[in-house]
């Protein structure tokens, strides 16, 4: 497994954590947030978290990696590639997590679902409901950033590069809004709501 150590320090060297008033996926507000893509723009910082990752799976006999777009994309290819298994991603279709362009995972295969940071589980939850509806098991989750520090079980195998906490707050609790002093930014889109 990669250390913590390690991976603070690429976390810094990419510029990963911004500092602002923003719109979490999933609808919380933070003043914090990681933008896990500044990592996926160098192949080696991706490959170094991921084969550190993949170590902690190596004996789990995974039959595919599926990720959740877009943050999840790249790095189970990267977890699939440290396996030498196959890779899918599953995307919104309608607003649902679905696996389309011919994606399918075969009855008992045995499924890594790899995502770059969570909050709350959502996006991994839809994925698991993917592959258990396709006929498949889904024998562990592997992330980059775990932003719940350690709060958020699936009920499968879980393994996390850096579990960290990263303050959230539902819309009417929310210090920032409260005050009026800065502007709602979405992550990603760099809208301002």
């Amino acid at each position: 497994m990669i250390s913590e150590k390690r991976v603070i320090e690429i976390l810094t060297e990419s510029n990963v954590l911004l500092k602002g008033h923003f719109l979490l996926t999933s609808g919380r507000h933070s003043d914090q947030y990681m933008q896990c893509a500044q990592i996926l723009q160098y192949p080696k910082f991706t490959e170094e978290i991921s084969k550190g990752l993949a170590e902690e799976f190596k004996d789990d006999q995974i039959d595919i990696v599926v990720g959740p777009a877009m943050g999840g994309v790249i790095l189970a290819y990267e977890m699939a590639r440290q396996l030498g298994v196959k890779n899918l991603f599953a995307e919104r279709e309608n607003g649902k997590m679905t696996l389309r362009r011919g994606f399918t995972i075969p009855k008992g295969a045995r499924v890594l679902i790899a995502e770059d940071v969570i909050t709350t589980g959502g996006s991994v939850r839809e994925v698991m409901e993917v592959v258990k509806a396709q006929g498949g098991e889904v024998v562990g989750v592997s992330l980059l950033i775990d932003r719940s520090n350690g709060e958020i079980q699936f009920g499968t195998k879980l393994r996390a590069a850096l579990t960290t906490e990263v303050v959230s707050y539902e819309t009417d609790e929310c210090p920032m809004c409260k005050e009026g002093k800065t502007e709602l930014v979405k992550p990603g889109s760099r809208k301002i709501i």
